[in-house]
């Protein structure tokens, strides 16, 4: 197959350059990545071997625009290899893994490329650059040291060679989860096994048997069918099987065993600091965030830690005063929590998730998403039904501004499935910018929202939780990021930022799902139509903070361990016995559990991006409470002119300014801790 006959290599004619999905095969890509190699590597030649002197636009801008068709191919193929897999694309991850990592090893090392970037980063005070070409030239140049552009030719080799086998087995510690998530099901064949099940959940689990071809209801490893399980199943039994399946992802003996991948993964990204002349992996990965040393991210989690250690035996002696009183013996377990939790809120705050669900239908929270982003910052959001995606669960959208002018396309992807991995995430397959080498001319962004609730049966509609609402709230925060950016180069576009302050924009939008005039507008009954009532509203306000330790204890136990195993100078032979050591010197009480356990944790080994860098979620939460208080104090949750700050400086910017800065232009100030401690109901 050649370069026109290749779906992958022709220009795409649907608007935004949307590719054409249904014409795309798995047996495309192999051959459309060996020939995008090609012409980005012949693209940073003519830029290494030019004879003009270095310069901004000859050497910087110019590698800015090398690599787009490769970009392309990789944008599409990481979207379905994550959204929509199969065994050849499976396949063709674990073929094109390493060329792909040896490719931009290359890149990266490039001594001719390098030298003339190095020449325009030491010339780039007095070179009459804007701030952002200055930005640019700044990060693309330690985006090159840190991939070992000044290493001696022997350690450059050693250090590509490190980043070939860690893409290898990334891959495989991905697909090694999926493999137990989708192979996984827990059989509810009868009235008895489904004792305590509300309408909305045995719907659901009958809806995931139909889908897999199976008889009666199941319960799968998908969060928004495992959580409620956990939550309303009066069978202690199939509660701890289901617990047991869920936090035993990755550990099953054979071949889909993550615990040697994971200590792989540990022992290279040890070398790979020390290549670079870090003492751990934690120091080389916060180099580079916010954050900057492993000791101002261990601040953090000890005192979040200590805080929510006393708030937890407040709430855990509330569990046990309602176990007792159903004359329950015995302590809780890590699949009883979410049960007698569920208990203490319907008896303490008359809260119940099932009469709760009914108002937040999916189709009405996705409104809610578009209502509060037109009324933040004046966008549009209009279904593209001609515009096929790469599923028929997939709504796609254009996006526009209170001016009428086009801004991107939303393509929102919200139900599980086998084939998609789990959890929830932002991509893109552009990116927004303004450097395409023909004047006047800009890309415009694509950009995807990924979640995995449990669909329901075809005709009736899909009821989110809380969490789901908040989920659903959040990633469309980092979409906002996407769309919303407004800058000249495609390295510092949208989410492309430090990771620590990556999560702000997501975790502020948050805010919004909570926010009272927005439930009324929205909150609708799925039957009656009725908005939520009043005294609904005040019970999900009073009950907000309950249950905050737990969720708290349970996210930075992940993010201790992970920090602690980055952290580690010495080889981790046995992940299980560390993880748990670690827990065990840090006084874990029983029965909370982690988010996620090592031989799952993709966060940390599906990819470098959160290694070392689970806490991020925290640092960023300290950013969105002290920035939600901004609308706070003045007076509005949708005030213009906060919102027009908050557009400029934190979802416009992209990279092209330092976030410390970014943050402070928006606040006028550094951002305090009291907020989110108070969210969290953490303050003395």
């Amino acid at each position: 197959m050649d370069a026109q006959t290749n779906t992958l290599l022709i220009d795409w004619e649907q608007p935004f350059g949307l590719p054409p999905f249904a014409q795309i095969r798995a047996e495309d890509f192999p051959a459309a990545f060996e020939r995008a190699m090609r012409v980005h590597q012949q693209e940073l030649a003519a830029i290494g071997q030019q004879l003009g002197a270095p310069d901004f636009d000859n050497t910087v801008a110019a590698f800015d625009r090398a690599g787009r068709l490769l970009s392309r191919i990789q944008a599409v193929f990481s979207n379905l290899a994550a959204s929509a897999t199969s065994p050849a694309l499976q396949a063709v991850q674990r073929e094109m893994a390493g060329p792909l990592a040896a490719h931009w090893s290359a890149v990266y090392q490039d001594e001719a490329l390098f030298a003339r970037l190095d020449a325009v980063h030491r010339q780039r005070e007095g070179a009459g650059l804007t701030p952002e070409q200055q930005r640019l030239v700044e990060r693309t140049h330690l985006g090159f040291v840190r991939a070992g552009a000044r290493l001696p030719a022997a350690q450059r080799a050693r250090y590509a060679a490190v980043m070939q086998r860690l893409a290898t087995l990334t891959t495989s510690f991905a697909q090694n989860v999926l493999h137990d998530e989708a192979s996984y099901t827990l059989p509810l064949p009868d009235a008895a096994a489904m004792t305590g099940l509300p309408d909305f959940l045995r719907a659901a689990a009958r809806q995931a048997a139909a889908e897999r071809g199976l008889h009666g209801a199941v319960i799968t490893l998908s969060r928004s069918l495992i959580v409620p399980f956990l939550t309303f199943s009066e069978r202690r039994d199939l509660r701890e099987q289901a617990w047991r399946a869920w936090v035993g992802r990755g550990e099953q003996p054979g071949e889909h065993d993550n615990r040697p991948i994971a200590r792989e993964i540990l022992a290279l990204r040890r070398e790979q600091a020390q290549l670079l002349g870090y003492a751990s992996y934690a120091d080389y990965a916060l180099a580079d965030t916010m954050a900057r040393t492993p000791e101002r991210v261990w601040a953090l989690l000890d005192e979040v830690w200590q805080r929510a250690l006393a708030a937890l035996s407040r709430e855990r002696a509330m569990l046990e005063e309602v176990q007792a009183a159903a004359g329950v013996p015995g302590p809780i377990e890590g699949w009883d929590w979410r049960y007698w939790a569920e208990k203490v809120r319907v008896a303490r705050f008359a809260l119940d998730e099932a009469e709760l669900k009914p108002y937040f239908a999916l189709d009405n929270m996705v409104a809610a998403v578009f209502d509060c982003a037109q009324r933040l910052f004046g966008l549009r959001f209009a279904r593209r039904a001609d515009l096929a995606a790469y599923h028929e669960d997939v709504m796609t959208y254009e996006v526009s501004d209170n001016e009428g002018r086009v801004l991107g396309l939303f393509l929102h992807d919200n139900f599980s499935r086998p084939t998609k991995r789990s959890g929830a995430w932002m991509s893109a397959l552009r990116w927004q910018h303004r450097n395409t080498g023909t004047a006047g001319e800009a890309a415009r962004p694509v950009i995807l929202n990924n979640n995995n609730f449990a669909k329901a049966a075809p005709g009736a509609p899909t009821l989110l939780s809380l969490d789901d609402v908040r989920t659903l709230f959040h990633e469309f925060g980092h979409g906002l990021h996407g769309l919303l950016s407004d800058v000249g180069y495609e390295r510092l576009s949208g989410t492309q930022v430090l990771r620590d302050f990556v999560e702000l924009p997501s975790q502020l939008f948050e805010h919004w799902a909570q926010e009272r005039e927005v439930l009324k507008r929205h909150a609708r009954h799925a039957v009656t139509g009725e908005p939520i009532p009043d005294a609904l509203i005040a019970r999900i306000e009073a009950a907000r903070k309950f249950g905050q330790a737990y969720e708290t204890l349970r996210y930075t136990a992940s993010a201790i361990v992970d920090m602690a195993a980055h952290e580690s100078a010495e080889p981790i032979e046995d992940i299980v016995a560390f993880e748990a050591r670690v827990l065990a010197e840090r006084g874990l009480p029983p029965g909370v559990g982690m988010n996620h356990r090592l031989p799952h944790f993709q966060h940390l080994f599906s990819g470098s991006s959160y290694a070392a860098g689970y806490y991020v979620y925290l640092w960023a939460e300290v950013l969105d409470a002290d920035a939600h208080d901004a609308f706070v104090e003045a007076g509005d949750a949708f005030d213009p002119a906060v919102a027009a700050r908050l557009r400029r400086y934190v979802y416009a910017a992209g990279d092209s300014l330092e976030p410390g800065a970014a943050y402070r232009a928006f606040r006028g100030r550094d951002a305090r801790i009291e907020p989110m401690l108070r969210d969290r109901g953490l303050m003395d």
